[in-house]
């Protein structure tokens, strides 16, 4: 009778649990057996696998095998564990040294030739095995610059079974060419990207590498002085942003621009951002980690499982993951289904989304920056000057109302954007200021926010609740009387009061104030309510 284990990883959303691969060998008829709740696609290894051993060169035991999936209670899936299975079973068979795979982690898949494909999801799965204590994996060979993203880890990349067997018999390590054709792309890495899964989604083109003259500048957007102001205060603060106007106005100009107000992701932020798309399978091959804010632009007919995370069997990260430490940009906000949207309150207010299904609870990771973009009406001139709008006014409130008001209530910023005149489209006025420009006021004032709030759990404005705003950090005296009265007029609610404190403090950071005064909360009610206080050039903030 023949024993061995390997390790590996068997992903739930983007945590991983580390599987003990158990193979036993007795005598009896020759049968493979795999036990430990496994899905089709798991199921399916044992052809898989026993092609593979047998055109890697080593025999296959003839004898009664079992492979056991151990805690048998979690879910697994996918064709990550071939290259476990595999090694366990030449363990078994005493091909390689039992003890050599025993705390060895392995994750590929394997083809029927031999060869070691990648597979979606490596990051999380290596995070979750240096997190239980193991130190040694194993990957396919195009994974490895990713895997090796994961501190005090030694990776090894394959690309055959063949080189993983010399490697643990310590015999001559086979050469293995490339299946890729000269001039074509690698057919090996067609595992790693799921067809039609970064349509609107994920890293905006060429976010990582793009030359300076090819991303979007915000100099380029004619006028809009009172909008490129709401976009400064949103990145600096992290706070949500509404923007209502006619069509062409550049409502969706200004959003393409925000991710680029943004800051460089730290570490922690890319690692985690990393392990969400690599999940997701739109993490582009040859870049293993993300650096800049993603960018995420889903369709107005997307569903609320598109957009908050769902599938068939276990749950798989939606658009607000996708855009976990970015922007998420609803364009049409009110052309989106109204279930869909009041979806989006929960992960608003707690940074995440815990999913449910049969297979099992998921809890993704949901930190974004949503901008939403409507028309005031279905033909969109109801607020032009001079022009008529044909919509009766039950149409526009219906339309308008497809927003509700809890979904409004948490976002921080609503702006007005006005049709560009024709000064400002002929460039009369100037070109307004670069996105370099405003990235690097951005920069300054996000440093104010992180001096302040260290120490804590809160990085951004945005997320301080209002009682420690009140107590611990206190606007100047007299400063939020204006904010007040509306509260007690109704014009407000308690969490919006809270809100426009949370972004005269951004205000505050911007013009390098140490605490909010009284033009820095009436810039905030303005741009919280749309109605002007005369507090735009008072507050200090650039237009």
């Amino acid at each position: 009778m023949g024993f061995a284990r390997a390790c590996s990883v068997a992903l739930v959303g983007v945590d991983g649990v580390v599987v003990e691969v158990q193979a036993d060998l007795e005598p009896g008829v020759a049968a493979f057996t795999l036990v430990g709740l496994p899905d089709k696609t798991l199921v399916e290894s044992r052809d898989r696998v026993r092609a593979a051993v047998v055109n890697s060169g080593a025999a296959w035991p003839q004898k009664k095998l079992t492979v056991g999936l151990s805690p048998a209670s979690v879910p697994k899936s996918g064709a990550g564990f071939d290259l476990a299975v595999a090694a366990a079973v030449l363990g078994a068979a005493e091909v390689v040294d039992p003890g050599a795979i025993a705390d060895l982690v392995l994750i590929g898949e394997l083809g029927l030739d031999g060869r070691v494909r990648p597979v979606r999801g490596i990051l999380p799965a290596v995070l979750a095995a240096a997190e239980a204590g193991y130190r040694q994996v194993v990957v396919p060979q195009q994974c490895a610059a990713e895997a090796a993203l994961v501190p005090d880890v030694a990776v090894l990349g394959v690309r055959s079974l063949r080189q993983l067997i010399a490697v643990l018999t310590g015999g001559v390590l086979p050469e293995e060419e490339s299946a890729a054709p000269p001039g074509r792309p690698d057919p090996m890495l067609a595992g790693l990207l799921l067809p039609g899964a970064g349509l609107g989604t994920g890293l905006a083109p060429g976010r990582q590498g793009g030359e300076p003259h090819d991303l979007p500048d915000l100099a380029d957007v004619a006028g809009q002085h009172g909008a490129r102001r709401a976009l400064e205060v949103s990145a600096a603060g992290g706070h949500h942003l509404f923007l209502s106007g006619p069509p062409g106005a550049g409502k969706t100009m200004l959003a393409e621009r925000l991710p680029w107000l943004l800051p460089p992701l730290t570490r922690q932020d890319s690692v985690e951002v990393t392990a969400v798309h690599s999940v997701a399978g739109i993490l582009p091959p040859g870049e293993p980690l993300v650096t800049r804010a993603p960018y995420c632009a889903p369709h107005h007919s997307a569903t609320m499982q598109s957009l908050v995370g769902g599938g068939n069997g276990v749950p798989r990260p939606g658009a607000v993951s996708l855009a976990h430490r970015g922007v998420l940009f609803l364009d049409e906000a009110a052309e989106f289904h109204g279930r869909a949207l009041d979806a989006l309150r929960q992960p608003l207010e707690s940074g995440h989304v815990v999913i449910a299904r049969a297979a099992g609870v998921v809890r993704l990771p949901a930190r974004f920056l949503m901008v939403l973009a409507a028309n005031p009406c279905p033909c969109g001139r109801h607020t032009l000057r001079g022009h008529g709008c044909e919509c009766p006014p039950a149409v526009v409130r219906r339309y308008q109302g497809r927003l509700s008001g809890p979904l409004l209530d948490r976002v921080d910023l609503r702006v007005e954007v006005e049709p560009v005149t024709r000064s400002d489209l002929l460039g009369r006025g100037g070109r307004g200021e670069s996105t370099a420009v405003v990235a690097e006021r951005v920069r300054e004032a996000r440093d104010r926010t992180a001096h302040r709030l260290a120490g804590t759990p809160w990085r951004l404005n945005s997320e301080v609740p209002g009682q420690q705003l009140r107590t611990r950090w206190p606007a100047g005296p007299g400063a939020l009387a204006q904010a007040e009265r509306d509260l007690e007029r109704g014009l407000l609610t308690a969490r919006g009061l809270d809100r426009v404190l949370r972004v005269a403090w951004t205000v505050a950071d911007l013009r390098g104030g140490s605490r909010p005064e009284t033009p820095d909360v009436a810039l905030a009610l303005e741009l919280r309510t749309g109605v002007a206080r005369g507090a735009a050039t008072a507050a200090g903030a650039p237009s």
